[in-house]
Order: structure tokens, then C-alpha cells, then sequence
């Protein structure tokens, strides 16, 4: 993997930026079952609050700036104000609001970092993402395990501050780096995947990569924000454990990226794509059916595998088509609105009909649309796999 002379941010800034984007990402759903409590709320209020973050989250996406660093650093303030707001909020309408800036922050570093990675990396670009967002699922899997650890012993207040705290970090750090480079914000990014008169997506293959985005924020948030109601539901019925539940998914997740890094030199982003969809919907229904936590656990590790490859191959495949910064800006903040629609839909359907395993008929039509797509996908110069 070729990668351009050191730069600010700096790679490990990039890795840590990621995992506090998986951190807050997943944030939600371990704790969900304590905020229902504490706010009497129903599953169809409790989708409301990733909502409420994830329309945050693609606002921040489509408001990216071509000043990468910028938006990095808008996205880090954003984090720190939006999440400390949310540890101290006194009511839903409030957490809310809190919810929605912070996961503004999440889309601009999300996106920003995704871009600046896309363009320093010009070969095997799709496994070099896929080793990137391993941080992105090993901070959405310490939010699992975090949540288990630390909230019998910790107030949730409390914890949630130390979460806000964390950017700040983050913050400093890329005041430093950028310190080192005087010029670094002001000065626009060059981009390789832009040089050339074919630079930018046509209208067919910027919807096309918008609704795969759209459609699989959707799935991933389904499932990691509700699995562990779900398992509290219909497995072991103790919160505990239930929490581990979504750990597992995370894990999963996580170790899955590192896997699908090494299969992707081997077989391409499409092989690799398709693959990992055929394998989601078939666990994503059985998952449906599973009625002990024993089951429950393992569909939670077997849907974490095979949704590893996806993100990274999509994105690659989207650099390999030269699009605008603010295009690609805009296609992964999209995901937002799934993310934001389906688990609220999600919710809402559970409460209808009493039965979240029903609801899982979402996410699993998430998963049938993604393959058809990847399946039926628009070509415009030859890819991989």
C-alpha cells in the first residue's frame, strides 16, 4: 500500500479519530434499556434518539468542507460539545438535542477521515480501509464492553462525561499537528482521485452508491442498536449479559475487518461484497428465530463477519470512480439517514405488533435490497473482484 510523505492528521490520530466515531456510533445501544427506564419511554421513543443522532451524523457528512482538517477539527468540537450536553440532560427532548450535534461531529470525522485515507492510499485501497475501520469497530465494540464494565460500578452521567472527554483529546492532539503545519487547514487537499477530466460520479453511479450507504447504515444500526433489547427480550432477560450480546456483534465486527483486509487482496471488493451480503441475510433471519441467548450469541458473531467487508469495499469501490470530495462527502454521510430511519421504523413496528423479532423483517429487507444492488451495479471503468 503506497501512501503519501507524513501529513496532519497523522495516521494514529486517524485510527483513534475512527474509534471514537465507533464509540459514539454505537453508543445508544447498550444503554438504551437504562434510558428507556429512566425517561419511560417506548421502543417507538427509544428509536427516536438514534434518530435524533444519526440525522446529526448526516448533516455533519454533507456539510464537509474540501479543508478536510477542518471539518476534522469542527467534528472533534462538535463530539465534545454534543455528547457532554447529552451526560447531562435531564429529558428525551434534550438528550436529543444533544444526540443530534454530537453526531454531527461523528459525520465529519467519519467522512473526513474516510476521504483523507481514500486519497493517501493508491494501492489496495480496499484493504488498506478495511485495516482503517478496524478502529471504527473496535470503539463500537468498547462501547459494548465499556457499558458491561463500568455502569454497575459507575453512573452513567459519569461515564458518558468521560466519553465527552475524550474528544477534547483528540481535539489537542490535532492542535498540535496542525501547529506543525501552519498552512495545513487554510491550504486546500490535493487529490488524487480527482486529477483527470473524468473527475466525478454521473447521476446514475452517484444514486447507485448513495443507496448502498443508505440502505446499510440501516441494517448495521438495526441490529447493533437493538440487539441488546433483543437479548434481553427473548434470551437471558438480564441486562449483563444482554450487553455482552452486543459486545459479540462488535467483536465480530471488528476481527472481521482485520479478515476481510486479507481476503480482499485475494479475491476484490465486489467478490468480497456480495459474499458477506448473501451471508447477512441469512443470519439476520435466523437471528428471527433464535429464542435462547446461547443462539442469540452466535448469530450475533456470525452477522459481525459477515458485514466486516462491506463498508471498506464500498467505499473503495466508490474512490476507484474519482469522485468530488463533496460527492463522496455526501454518499457516506447518507448513511445517516438510513441509520436514523430504519431503527426509528424498526421501533415503531415492534410496538405495533408486540413482537421485535417481526421487526427484524426490516434489516432483513435491508440486506436483500443491498445484494440486488451490488448485484445489478452500474460499471463505469473496470473494478476489481
Amino acid at each position: 500500500m503506497e501512501q503519501s510523505k507524513t501529513q496532519a492528521p497523522s495516521l494514529g490520530l486517524m485510527h483513534f479519530g475512527l474509534m471514537l466515531a465507533g464509540l459514539g456510533t454505537a453508543l445508544l445501544g447498550p444503554i438504551l434499556p437504562l434510558l428507556a427506564k429512566r425517561w419511560e419511554m417506548l421502543d417507538s421513543q427509544s428509536g427516536l434518539l438514534m434518530t435524533a443522532k444519526f440525522c446529526g451524523a448526516f448533516f455533519g457528512g454533507v456539510t464537509v468542507s474540501k479543508k478536510l482538517r477542518r471539518s476534522l477539527l469542527v467534528g472533534l468540537i462538535a463530539g465534545a460539545v454534543g455528547f457532554g450536553g447529552f451526560a447531562v440532560a435531564p429529558s428525551m427532548v434534550v438528550g436529543s438535542v444533544g444526540l443530534f450535534v454530537g453526531g454531527f461531529g461523528l459525520g465529519q470525522i467519519i467522512t473526513s477521515v474516510n476521504i483523507l485515507a481514500g486519497r493517501r492510499f493508491t494501492s489496495h485501497r480496499g484493504s488498506a480501509l478495511s485495516l482503517l475501520n478496524f478502529s471504527f469497530s473496535l470503539g463500537a465494540m468498547l462501547s459494548a464492553l465499556l457499558a458491561a464494565w463500568l455502569l454497575p460500578h459507575f453512573m452513567l452521567r459519569g461515564v458518558l462525561e468521560g466519553f465527552a472527554g475524550l474528544f477534547v483529546i483528540g481535539l489537542l492532539v490535532l492542535w498540535v499537528q496542525l501547529r506543525g503545519e501552519a498552512s495545513s487547514i487554510e491550504a486546500p487537499e490535493t487529490a488524487p482521485a480527482e486529477a483527470g477530466p473524468r473527475a466525478g460520479l454521473s447521476g446514475r453511479v452517484y444514486l447507485y452508491f448513495a443507496g448502498l450507504l443508505v440502505l446499510y447504515g440501516g441494517l448495521e444500526t438495526c441490529l447493533s442498536g437493538w440487539l441488546t433489547t433483543f437479548a434481553l427480550r427473548y434470551g437471558d432477560k438480564t441486562l449483563a449479559v444482554s450487553e455482552y450480546t452486543t459486545l459479540l456483534l462488535w467483536m465480530a465486527l471488528t476481527f472481521g475487518r482485520v479478515g476481510a483486509s486479507a481476503v480482499m487482496l485475494r479475491v476484490g471488493e465486489k467478490t468480497a461484497q456480495r459474499g458477506g451480503l448473501v451471508l447477512a441475510s441469512v443470519f439476520t433471519v435466523a437471528l428471527a428465530t433464535a429464542h435462547s441467548s446461547l443462539t442469540i450469541a452466535g448469530f450475533a458473531v456470525l452477522l459481525g463477519f459477515s458485514l466486516a467487508p462491506f463498508f471498506p469495499a464500498t467505499f473503495a469501490l466508490l474512490i476507484e470512480e474519482r469522485p468530488t470530495a463533496r460527492q463522496a462527502g455526501i454518499v457516506v454521510a447518507v448513511s445517516g439517514l438510513g441509520a436514523a430511519a430504519l431503527p426509528w421504523m424498526m421501533g415503531v413496528v415492534s410496538t405495533k405488533t408486540g413482537s421485535l423479532q417481526l421487526a427484524l423483517a426490516l434489516p432483513f429487507a435491508a440486506a436483500l435490497g443491498l445484494l440486488a444492488m451490488s448485484l445489478f451495479a452500474p460499471r463505469t471503468r473496470p473494478i476489481a473482484g
